[in-house]
């Protein structure tokens, strides 16, 4: 195996029961605060787009370098105490009320540490799954699942032609799967920031939201991971069958 690639752990003959573990993952996702966000994207996205050029400029700026520095940070959390699983969670649901507690300009400024604790979370997803998160190659993987979709669009996030890519890795490869990341992301977090930016009302919306976020890119981390593992062992296009039929989704995609 190329040296650049993540060290895949043993798995089982039989994927089945993994695929029926990633299927319940896949479906827990979009948790009811996803679902109705989901049907109040539009007018918040609408609200973003209308947004001065300089903010959302501004948001772009600071998605980009939480993404390059971020996941650095994320890995100094595995020396922290271990605060157990509903940890990563009680610090989103903290951050997300500071920051929607002063309005917008307190969203963005929150912005960085929001994605650091995502990045954190699908760090430790991809330790579960049995890969190296301080592996740069699973460092791509990590922000690619960012770039594969969203939980506000029609894509269903699990986009997954990285199960038959050998990413060579490079600065360059790093910045082209940030540059694909990045406007997916702030297109997700953009009606975030909209929905946090009434102060007081904010505080508490930011709170449900940040968990809310969080819960969503942990489980599809788990999924993009765990295909990865099953893909390596059984190939990508049986794995990938299997999977569409268990989450009866038989357009899943290939990114």
């Amino acid at each position: 195996m190329d040296a650049t690639q993540p060290q895949l752990p043993a798995v089982l003959d039989d994927p089945a029961t993994e695929i029926a573990r990633l299927a319940l993952r896949f479906h827990r996702a979009n948790g009811p605060v996803m679902k109705l966000m989901n049907r109040l994207g539009g007018r918040a996205e609408e609200a973003f787009a209308a947004l001065p050029q300089d903010i959302r400029s501004r948001i772009e700026t600071v998605t980009r370098k939480a993404l390059e520095q971020g996941y650095r940070v994320a890995a100094t959390g595995r020396h922290a105490p271990d605060l157990g699983p509903r940890g990563p969670m009680a610090l989103a649901a903290l951050t997300g009320a500071a920051g929607g507690a002063g309005g917008l300009a307190t969203s963005i400024a929150e912005l960085p540490v929001t994605i650091t604790v995502m990045l954190h979370a699908i760090r430790r997803a991809a330790a579960e799954e049995g890969f190296d998160p301080d592996d740069e190659a699973v460092r791509i993987e990590a922000i690619r699942v960012f770039a594969a979709g969203s939980p506000l669009a029609a894509d269903d996030g699990v986009n997954t032609g990285f199960m038959g890519a050998r990413l060579t890795v490079t600065g360059p490869a790093l910045q082209k799967v940030i540059a694909t990341a990045v406007p997916k992301l702030v297109s997700t977090l953009g009606p975030k920031l909209m929905a946090q930016s009434i102060p007081v009302l904010g505080a508490l919306s930011g709170a449900a939201l940040n968990t809310a976020f969080i819960g969503y890119y942990r489980e599809i981390a788990h999924v993009r991971f765990g295909l990865l593992k099953l893909a390596e062992r059984h190939g990508a296009e049986p794995v990938l069958s299997a999977f569409a039929k268990a989450v009866d989704h038989p357009k899943l995609g290939r990114a």
